[in-house]
């Protein structure tokens, strides 16, 4: 399988850095409460400093949706979605041990992270443009049809997994307590984004080899270096 953004997305947002792993022997019963607790303190001493809209990596991603022609205060990208809640409630809700660890993760960072059950995607998914007759499930089992040119991860099913670039994953590929092998990954436009990636790799690629047996497959993706391949589901990931 292959994740990849397409060249016409490369072309018109060049400063894009995103890391991607690929991990299996994933199970829901892993402690993650201390990890989380250490990368939530992070967040609350950033933004007790500054709220979220003044960070520089949510701010990139406000001018890129805006690029869209989305209004970034109307839209915004999951990360400032996290850091937005996490300061009025100062948690997040527990979903399951990964996700739950890797919204922790994108509190500390500001960047958004989406995570995939890979047994949900058919064949390759890439970052690009709609055409408008792909389908979208939410997480209500409704399905939504994104508008033509919005930015959406997409599969050779035709299936869109994300809608509005890093607004809001689907509900069709979401990790449950059945989920053994999954794709995360992790994008940033701002400034310093090729290095707060690779740190993001470092600490992610870490955090999944404390957790679980399985060690992660990663990869840095640039302009220079756009795709990342990896081996789908098979029975002996279980």
């Amino acid at each position: 399988m292959q994740f990849s953004h397409s060249d016409a997305m490369w072309q018109a947002f060049p400063e894009l850095r995103a890391g991607a792993f690929h991990a299996g022997g994933i199970d829901a019963d892993a402690d993650v409460e201390a990890a989380i607790a250490s990368f939530n303190a992070i967040a609350e001493a950033r933004l007790a400093k500054a709220q979220e809209g003044e960070f520089p990596e949510i701010q990139a991603w406000r001018r890129g949706f805006s690029r869209m022609g989305l209004k970034p205060t109307q839209y915004r990208c999951a990360s400032e979605a996290l850091l937005r809640r996490f300061r009025q409630e100062h948690a997040l809700p527990r979903l399951h041990p990964l996700i739950d660890l890797c919204n922790a993760i994108s509190l500390a960072f500001a960047i958004p992270i989406a995570v995939f059950d890979v047994e949900r995607i058919a064949g390759d998914l890439q970052v690009r443009r709609a055409r408008g007759d792909e389908t979208y499930l939410t997480f209500g089992g409704e399905v939504e049809y994104p508008e033509p040119n919005e930015v959406i991860f997409a599969d050779g099913g035709e299936n869109a997994h994300a809608r509005r670039w890093t607004n809001r994953q689907s509900g069709l590929s979401a990790v449950r307590e059945t989920t053994r092998s999954v794709l995360i990954v992790a994008e940033a436009l701002h400034a310093s984004a090729g290095d707060d990636i690779a740190r993001l790799v470092e600490t992610v690629a870490d955090a999944l080899a404390r957790h679980w047996p399985a060690a992660p497959k990663a990869a840095m993706l640039s302009l220079a270096s756009p795709r990342f391949e990896f081996r789908g589901f098979e029975a002996h990931d279980a």
